[in-house]
């Protein structure tokens, strides 16, 4: 697979990326642990070299799960992760409460190095801006664990374009890591700019809708119902029938090029910059498969053009997020 470089750092990766929070958390039902296993390990034999997981992911149990699979690619592969969450007290929902207070992050660097079974994390990123927590303190706390070596470079999840620019000023970022996909275009208007001004490079999460640009899912799909979707509102069903219209698009688009809608979103991403490292997920072989054949494919200034105009009559319907997860975005 191609490789690309996150902004002007020297981290280099596969075009493509693989998210791992489906292995272990989210998405039901969750996959057989040996399966996962041999799926992260089949990824690199494909030429995947960037990984993406998070303390939270289960919790714990992701990281757990790449520092096993992973275990025998050390120095061939990039494995991201995420600090900034706070365990629950009691009689709280877990993991609902943010914690980037600086001895926070120093301590809890040391469980994520443990489970991943590494001696420095490659990509260490804040998951959510922490309103109680300076963001400049943030970035001068992995600044500490670079300097110490626990950590290669610095990331930053779902942040403003103000943030990442108080944060650079700190310690440089090597990528911001937000939803961006032909379902969600929010970055175009001010973190894209931002980045290419600063040299930071990009990690588009939900590259694929979240399922939906797959074709896959519509109106009549149910999901498990442990699945989170079931709280997303851009899944209820009436907005499911509504946004079938971008799916129309791109299956329009992939039978000119022999290729799946999926295919052709992450393409249409790739496209976009050339330190844009979509990073989608999945738990199936076939579909890791399919995901990777799209760096392949070559979308010509007419097609991004068809494209481009088409999307223009249509508008997405339905929030991303449930109201409080879409507060913790953009700050």
């Amino acid at each position: 697979m191609q490789k690309r470089k996150l902004g002007k750092s020297n981290l280099e990766v596969s075009a493509l990326g693989l998210g791992c929070m489906g292995m272990s958390w989210s998405y039901s039902p969750i996959p057989d642990r040996n399966e996962m296993v041999s799926l992260l390990r089949a990824a690199v034999d494909r030429g995947v070299t960037f990984f993406d997981t998070a303390e939270v992911y289960g919790p714990y149990t992701n990281e757990e799960l790449l520092g096993e699979a992973l275990a025998p690619y050390r120095g061939r592969v990039v494995i991201a992760t995420k600090f900034g969450w706070a365990p629950a007290s009691e009689g709280e929902a877990r993991w609902s409460r943010l914690d980037s207070r600086p001895d926070h992050i120093k301590q809890v660097v040391e469980g994520s190095l443990k489970r991943l079974r590494v001696d420095a994390i490659d990509l260490y990123y804040q998951h959510r801006v922490d309103p109680e927590a300076p963001i400049e303190d943030v970035a001068g706390a992995v600044k500490d664990l670079i300097q110490q070596g626990k950590v290669k470079h610095f990331g930053l999840s779902e942040a403003s374009a103000n943030t990442v620019r108080r944060a650079h000023a700190v310690q440089p970022v090597t990528a911001l890591q937000s939803e961006y996909s032909l379902w969600f275009r929010d970055p175009e208007k001010e973190i894209l700019p931002t980045l290419e001004e600063l040299g930071i490079g990009f990690v588009p999460f939900s590259p694929l809708g979240k399922g939906f640009l797959t074709g896959k899912i519509d109106e009549k799909t149910t999901f498990d119902s442990s699945d989170f979707r079931n709280t997303v509102p851009r899944f209820n069903a009436e907005n499911r029938k509504a946004n079938q219209a971008l799916v129309d698009l791109l299956q329009n688009i992939a039978k000119k090029k022999n290729a799946t809608p999926g295919q052709i979103a992450l393409a249409w991403l790739l496209a976009q910059k050339p330190w844009i490292v979509p990073i989608p997920g999945t738990t199936k072989l076939h579909r890791l498969e399919e995901n990777i054949g799209a760096a392949e494919i070559d979308l010509t200034r007419d097609d991004l053009g068809d494209i481009e105009r088409a999307a223009a009559h249509i508008t997405v319907q339905g929030a991303r997020y449930p109201e409080q997860m879409e507060k913790m975005s953009n700050r």
